[in-house]
C-alpha cells in the first residue's frame, strides 16, 4: 500500500505542477492571451495551418514522447526509487518550463526555430552553434527512431524484416516531412493516440490489481544500479524525455505555428510536458515494480530470460538493462495479457515514429530559416528533405551504441542552450529570470559532469575533480548571466 501511495502521490504532484507552477510560469514572462499568432500573420497551408487545439495537443505530446520516457525511464529505474523524484521535480521545475516558454518566445517570434531565438538573445555565434547541434541531434533522432520501432514491429510481426520496417518507416518519414502538416500528421495522430493512451491507461490500472507489488522498495536513498554507476551525473541524462529534452524545443515551433489562441499555449505546451513526465512515471514504476521474471514467460515462442548457469529468473531491471524493447514487451504481456500486450506495444511503437517524422520536419525547417529557403512549393521542400534522408541512411550505418552516447548528451546540451536564451530574455525584460536560470545552472553542471565523468565519453575524471569543475562552469554562466547585455543589432542579423 505504501508504494502505491506514493505513485499516487508523484500523480498529484505532477497534476498540481501543472496547475500551479505553470500558471506562475505563465504569469513570470508575461505571456500575452492577446498576440496574433503566427498562423494569422503567415499563413501558408503548408507549415502555417490552424488546427484545433485539441489536435495541436495531441501532435505536440506525440512529438516529445518518443523512447525517452519508456526506454529512458526503464534505464532510469535502474538507479532505484530516486528516478520518480527526478522525473516529477524535472517535469516540473526544468522540462516543463522549458518548453512551455520555448513556445511562448517562438510565437512572439513568428514561429521562428531555436537557433534563431538562441542568436536573437545570447548573439549569433550560439546562432550557428545551435544550427549544428540541432540538425545533427535531430538527424540522429531520425536513425534511432528508425532503427528502434522497426526493430519492436519485428517482434510483433517477424515475417517481416527490420529492414523492410526500415524502409516502410522512412518513407512514412519523407511524405511527413514534405507534406502540409494538416495532411498526414494532423489527419493521422488521432489513431496513433488511441494506441498511446491505452498504453498509458491500460499499464497504470493493470499494475495495482496484478501479482506484482506496486513499488516494493521506496528507498529514495539506496543506489541500487547494478552496474554501480552514480547517481549524478548519469541519471539526469538517462532520464531526459521524461523530465527535461533539449529535443522538445526543436518540437514546440512546428505546433506554435498551428495554433490560432495564445491563451492556450499553457495547455499545449506545459501541459504535454507534464503528460510525458506521467508516461515516463508509469514506465518508471512499472521498472520498479516488475521483480523476476519466470523462464516459463514466453515471447515470440522462446523464453525471453536466457538461463545463465542454471538461473532459473533474471531481474526486470537486468533485462532492461539487456534489451529495452524486449523488456517492454516482457512488461506489456505479463500486465495485460497477449491482445492488451500486443494494442500496448503499439502505443510504445508510435512515441518514437511520432517524434521521428517530426524530427526531420524540424530539420527541414531550420535549414530552410538558415538559408531563407521558402518553403511553399514541394520543389523547395524536396530540394532540402532528400539530402537530409540520405544523411540518416549513411548515419545509420554507425553502431547504434556511438549514436546513442552522443545523443544523449546532445539532447541535454541543446536544453541548456534554450534555458539560458529563457533566462536571458527573463532578465532583459526585467522579470524573475531565476524561474529559468536555475534549472539553466544545474543542466549545465549536469551536462560538465557527464562528459567529464563519463565512461562513455572518454574523459573520465575522478568525480570529486569532476563535480568541483561542472559546479565552476554552472556557476560561470550564471555569471555571465547576470553581467549579460543586449546582444547589438549586427549580431541579431
Amino acid at each position: 500500500m505504501i508504494g502505491l501511495a506514493v505513485f499516487l502521490l508523484c500523480v498529484l504532484l505532477l497534476v498540481a505542477g501543472y496547475a500551479l507552477y505553470g500558471r506562475l510560469a505563465e504569469r513570470v514572462y508575461g505571456v500575452s492571451h492577446g498576440m496574433v499568432m503566427p498562423c494569422e500573420q503567415r499563413s501558408d497551408g503548408v507549415d502555417y495551418v490552424r488546427m484545433p487545439t485539441w489536435r495541436i495537443f495531441l501532435v505536440q505530446l506525440l512529438n516529445i514522447a518518443g523512447l525517452g520516457p519508456v526506454f529512458g525511464a526503464l534505464a532510469g529505474c535502474l538507479y532505484g526509487p530516486v528516478a520518480l523524484v527526478w522525473i516529477v521535480v524535472g517535469c516540473i521545475f526544468v522540462g516543463a518550463v522549458h518548453d512551455f516558454l520555448a513556445a511562448v518566445m517562438s510565437a512572439e517570434h513568428g514561429g521562428a526555430n531555436m537557433p534563431y531565438l538562441v542568436g536573437h538573445y545570447l548573439g549569433s555565434w550560439s546562432r550557428h552553434a545551435l544550427r549544428v547541434v540541432c540538425v545533427g541531434l535531430l538527424l540522429m533522432v531520425g536513425v534511432v527512431f528508425t532503427t528502434g520501432p522497426a526493430g519492436m514491429l519485428h517482434a510483433l510481426v517477424d515475417s517481416v524484416s527490420v529492414n523492410i520496417w526500415c524502409v516502410a518507416i522512412l518513407i512514412y518519414y519523407l511524405l511527413a516531412t514534405v507534406l502540409p502538416i494538416n495532411v498526414i500528421i494532423g489527419r493521422i495522430y488521432p489513431i496513433f493516440g488511441a494506441f498511446f493512451l491505452f498504453m498509458v491507461v491500460g499499464l497504470a490500472f493493470a499494475l495495482p490489481v496484478s501479482d506484482f507489488r506496486v513499488l516494493p522498495d521506496t528507498d529514495f536513498l539506496c543506489n541500487i544500479h547494478p552496474q554501480g554507476l552514480p547517481v549524478w551525473p548519469m541519471i539526469f541524462v538517462t532520464i531526459a524525455c521524461g523530465a527535461v529534452s533539449g529535443f522538445h524545443a526543436t518540437q514546440s515551433p512546428m505546433m506554435v505555428r498551428c495554433l490560432a489562441d495564445a491563451r492556450n499555449m499553457r495547455p499545449v505546451f506545459y501541459g504535454a510536458m507534464i503528460t510525458e513526465g506521467l508516461v515516463a512515471l508509469v514506465w518508471a514504476v512499472v521498472g520498479l515494480s516488475l521483480r523476476e521474471i519466470p523462464t516459463e514467460y514466453m515471447l515470440d515462442g522462446k523464453s525471453v530470460v536466457p538461463l545463465v548457469d542454471g538461473a532459473q529468473s533474471l531481474t526486470f531491471g537486468q533485462l532492461s538493462l539487456m534489451s529495452p524493447a524486449t523488456a517492454v514487451n516482457a512488461a506489456c504481456s505479463m500486465l495485460l495479457g497477449p491482445v492488451g500486450a500486443a494494442f500496448a506495444v503499439l502505443g510504445v511503437v508510435v512515441l518514437p515514429v511520432t517524434s521521428g517524422d517530426t524530427a526531420m520536419r524540424s530539420c527541414r525547417l531550420i535549414l530552410a530559416e538558415a538559408l531563407h529557403l521558402p518553403q511553399q512549393h514541394a520543389i523547395g521542400r524536396l530540394a532540402l528533405a532528400v539530402p537530409l534522408f540520405v544523411l540518416v541512411i549513411v548515419i545509420s550505418q554507425l553502431d547504434f551504441s556511438v549514436i546513442w552516447r552522443y545523443f544523449g548528451w546532445a539532447n541535454q546540451v541543446l536544453s541548456c542552450f534554450t534555458l539560458w536564451s529563457i533566462a536571458a530574455c527573463l532578465r532583459l525584460r526585467g522579470r524573475f529570470h531565476w524561474l529559468a536560470s536555475l534549472p539553466a545552472a544545474f543542466m549545465t553542471a549536469v551536462c560538465a559532469a557527464y562528459l567529464l565523468e563519463s565512461p562513455d565519453c572518454g574523459v573520465v575524471l575522478p568525480a570529486v575533480m569532476g563535480n568541483i569543475i561542472a559546479a565552476v562552469v554552472g556557476l560561470g554562466c550564471t555569471t555571465l548571466l547576470l553581467v549579460f547585455r543586449r546582444p547589438s543589432e549586427q549580431d541579431k542579423s
